[in-house]
């Protein structure tokens, strides 16, 4: 079932989504390899970029580079992951959802001794320090995975690619290493739905009273308001769905899923 993003607290949903492979996971000490670090980076063949390992388990950052100030002015230490997520576009926030569960889906097909022979890219757009949204192409392979196929950590790169792309179109890649195969631009499983939600709270309920056969009248005392005021508030909801009359916005709302 299409679940839609107003629904949903955003980051408690890639929670949901990254616990699909990170169920059994035994942690396991943190090892820093600088040499495996720079190797990765060296294939990313990245300019201005930051990178960072993620506990996917724990939902934390395990480090941090700080050339994160320079691309997006935030310091390290302020930065977690439900804060870096709340600066996620809004209307990126369901691509990311979207990719992040077709990325779940292509590693659990996978076999475990190829978990790190993948590096996984799409982009979208981030709001810097100073209130500005920059896009940010994300890369990410995985650093460890335990025997139960668990993912545990990954370290992932962002590179600020707002010169080089003006489009919003996020493309998801799977970059095969070590002779693998590569999957570019697939096909991603939309199961998050964009917000739909132009309604503000007073009106959600007046649309729902049209939709009963409720006349100006009778919504009026149902929601102990003026016959003006419910007028108003029709004449905005017909104007936001662009219909003109109660059938019209019937069928709209209907149709459309607007609430």
């Amino acid at each position: 079932m299409k679940r839609r993003i107003m629904d949903l607290a955003f980051y408690s949903e890639a929670r949901k989504v990254w616990s699909r492979i990170t169920k059994n996971a035994v942690p396991t000490e943190t090892v820093f390899d600088f040499d495996f670090q720079k190797k990765i980076l060296d294939i990313f063949q990245i300019g201005n970029y930051y990178y960072y390992i993620f506990d996917i388990k724990n939902l934390r950052f395990e480090f941090m580079s700080p050339e994160i100030v320079n691309v997006l002015g935030y310091k390290p230490a302020e930065l977690n992951v439900e804060f870096f997520m709340s600066k996620i576009h809004p209307d990126d926030q369901v691509v990311f959802l979207n990719h992040e569960n077709t990325v779940i889906d292509f590693f659990s097909k996978l076999p475990h001794e190829k978990f790190k022979k993948y590096k996984v890219s799409y982009d979208y757009r981030v709001r810097n320090a100073s209130g500005q949204y920059l896009r940010i192409l994300q890369q990410v392979v995985v650093l460890q995975c335990d025997e139960h196929r668990n993912l545990q950590q990954t370290l992932g790169v962002h590179t600020d690619i707002s010169n080089l792309k003006t489009n919003n179109q996020s493309v998801l890649s799977f970059i095969g290493l070590d002779g693998e195969p590569s999957f570019y631009d697939v096909d991603v499983r939309q199961v998050y739905k964009p917000s739909r939600d132009i309604f503000t709270k007073r009106e959600k309920q007046i649309v729902q009273l049209l939709l009963n056969g409720k006349q100006t009248a009778d919504i009026a005392r149902t929601l102990s308001i003026s016959k003006f005021t419910v007028d108003t508030h029709r004449k905005n909801i017909l104007i936001k769905t662009k219909t003109k009359n109660a059938l019209e916005l019937a069928i709209k709302v209907i149709t459309e899923n607007l609430v």
